[in-house]
C-alpha cells in the first residue's frame, strides 16, 4: 500500500471529510463548501503535539488568580470579564470594516504604552499601512513592534528573542504552517495554526488575540473547532454606516458571556461610550410619540435602557406584513396572537413594524411586555407616558412573568430620572427597597391599558 499524501475533500464549513468532491455537505448541508486538501499519510508529518503533564490531586492545584492586563479601555475590559488573563487566547470577529483592527490596535498601544512588549503580527497589511493607523489614532511607543508575515514557524523564529508580552495575529485565515500542503485559511490549517498558538499561549502565559473574518450570515469563517479552542469569543457589531460599535463576549471562559462594550467611531479612533443607556435615548422627542416605549434589558451583568417603537397601520396588502429590526420576528408573531386572543384587538388585518432604536439587538423575553405596550400604544395611537419603563415576559395565557435581576433594572431607570416602572406582581418585592420610583405590578395584559394610559 502507497505511504504517498492522497488527496482528500474538506467541508470549510464544519471539517467533514469525504473522498470525492461533493456539491451539498452531508453534514452541515451547507453547498459548495469542499476544498481538496491533501492527507499525509501516517508518520509522514512529525507531530508537534507537547507532551502530557503528570496527574496531580485536585486538592493541590492553587486557584490564585493571576492579574489581569488592564488596558485602561474601559468598555474594552468590561467586555473581557475584567481585563485580560495572562495566558489566554481571545477570538476577535467581525463585518469587513467595523473596527476591529483599529480596536486592537489601540489595545495594544495602551499597554505598550505600560512597559508591556506588544507583537503585531498582520498576514493582510505591510508595516506601512498600519503606520498610517497608528498615526491617525496617535500610537507612538517603542515597545509596540509590527511584523508582517503568514508563515507560522517564522513567527515563532521571531518571538524567541523579542519575547512579547502581548501577541495579535491579524488574520487568523492569513497564517499558514510550512508542514501542511493545503492552502491558508483551510480547515486543516486553521486547526493546525490555533492549536500551535494556544499551545504556546498557555506555555508562555502571553495572551494571544487572533482575529477572524466572518462569513456573509455574520459568524467567524472556518469550522466551529475554532470558537471552541479558544478561552474568549469576541463579536464586534455595528453598522459600518453609523457612528456606535458594540463588542460583544458570546463565550468567556473568565467572566460573564455576553458581555458588552460600547463604543463611538471617531476620526481619531474608537471612544468609550460609558452611559450608553443615555446615548441610546438622547434622540427621543421630548412630546412621546404613540408607539414609542422604554424598556431597561440586560446585556450581561450590564443594563441599558432602549427604546422599543412600534408602527400598527392598516394594510393595504391581503398578508399584512411583520418587520421587526432588533428583535426576534416570530417573537412578534407571538405576542400579536396574544394581544388577540386574551385583550380582543385583533392586529390581523394590520402591517406591523417593530425597531430598537439606536440599532442594538435585544433577545431577551424581557422585552416581551414593552413590545405589547408598544404596539397597543400605536395601534390606538395614545402615547405611554414618557416618565414610565416597562419590562416583563408576556405567556401565551396572557400572564406577565417575573424577569431576572429586577432592582439593576430599577436603578438604571432610576438614575436616568423615570419615575415609574411597570412590571410584574412576581418582581414587586426586589424593587420595593427602591425609594423615589413608583412600582406598578401586573400578572395579566388583561388590565394593561387601564394603566399605561
Amino acid at each position: 500500500m502507497s505511504k504517498q499524501a492522497k488527496p482528500i475533500f474538506v467541508c470549510q464549513n464544519c471539517g467533514y471529510q469525504a473522498l470525492k468532491w461533493m456539491g451539498r455537505c452531508p453534514d452541515c448541508s451547507q453547498w459548495n463548501t469542499f476544498v481538496e486538501e491533501i492527507r499525509e499519510p501516517p508518520g509522514g508529518r512529525k507531530s508537534t503535539s507537547s507532551p502530557a503533564s503528570l496527574p496531580i490531586p485536585i486538592d493541590s492545584i492553587s486557584i490564585d488568580p493571576e492579574p489581569r492586563l488592564v488596558t485602561g479601555m474601559a468598555e474594552f475590559d468590561r467586555a473581557l470579564g475584567g481585563g485580560i488573563v495572562p495566558g489566554s487566547l481571545i477570538l476577535l470577529g467581525g463585518d469587513p470594516g467595523i473596527g476591529k483592527s483599529t480596536l486592537i490596535l489601540q489595545a495594544a498601544g495602551r499597554l505598550s504604552l505600560k512597559g508591556f512588549k506588544a507583537l503585531y503580527l498582520s498576514g493582510e497589511e505591510s508595516p506601512q499601512q498600519i503606520k498610517l493607523r497608528a498615526e491617525r489614532l496617535a500610537i507612538r511607543s517603542g515597545n509596540l513592534f509590527i511584523l508582517s508575515g503568514s508563515c507560522i514557524e517564522d513567527l515563532f523564529e521571531n518571538m524567541k528573542d523579542l519575547r512579547p508580552d502581548i501577541l495579535i495575529v491579524d488574520s487568523i485565515q492569513t497564517i499558514y504552517s510550512s508542514a501542511l500542503p493545503s492552502a491558508p485559511g483551510s480547515v486543516g490549517q486553521l486547526r493546525e495554526v490555533s492549536s500551535r498558538l494556544l499551545r504556546w499561549a498557555k506555555e508562555s502565559n502571553v495572551p494571544t488575540f487572533l482575529i477572524g473574518h466572518v462569513t456573509k450570515d455574520g459568524a467567524i469563517a472556518g469550522p466551529k473547532v475554532l470558537e471552541h479552542l479558544v478561552d474568549t469569543v469576541l463579536y464586534f457589531e455595528g453598522d459600518s454606516s453609523h457612528m456606535y460599535r458594540i463588542i460583544r463576549a458570546v463565550k468567556n471562559r473568565f467572566g460573564s458571556s455576553n458581555e458588552i462594550g460600547v463604543f463611538e467611531m471617531k476620526d481619531a479612533g474608537l471612544i468609550e461610550v460609558g452611559n450608553p443607556s443615555r446615548i441610546f435615548l438622547e434622540e427621543r422627542p421630548e412630546r412621546t410619540a404613540a408607539g414609542s416605549v422604554v424598556i431597561p434589558c440586560l446585556e450581561g451583568t450590564r443594563p441599558i435602557l432602549v427604546e422599543i417603537q412600534a408602527l400598527v397601520t392598516p394594510s393595504p396588502l391581503g398578508m399584512p406584513r411583520r418587520t421587526a429590526i432588533g428583535v426576534d420576528h416570530n417573537r412578534i408573531s407571538l405576542l400579536t396572537a396574544v394581544l388577540g386572543k386574551r385583550m380582543g384587538i385583533g392586529l390581523g388585518d394590520q402591517d406591523i413594524f417593530v425597531n430598537v432604536a439606536g440599532g442594538l439587538e435585544v433577545d431577551e423575553p424581557a422585552a416581551d411586555l414593552g413590545i405589547v405596550s408598544a404596539m397597543i400604544s400605536s395601534h390606538l395611537d395614545k402615547p405611554v407616558a414618557p416618565d414610565m419603563v416597562i419590562f416583563g415576559e408576556v405567556g401565551l395565557a396572557g400572564e406577565i412573568r417575573g424577569v431576572s435581576q429586577p432592582e439593576l433594572r430599577i436603578n438604571e431607570a432610576k438614575k436616568l430620572g423615570f419615575k415609574r416602572c411597570l412590571l410584574s406582581k412576581s418582581n414587586m418585592d426586589a424593587g420595593r427597597a427602591m425609594s423615589g420610583m413608583e412600582l406598578i405590578g401586573l400578572d395579566s395584559v388583561r388590565n394593561l391599558m387601564d394603566v399605561i394610559f
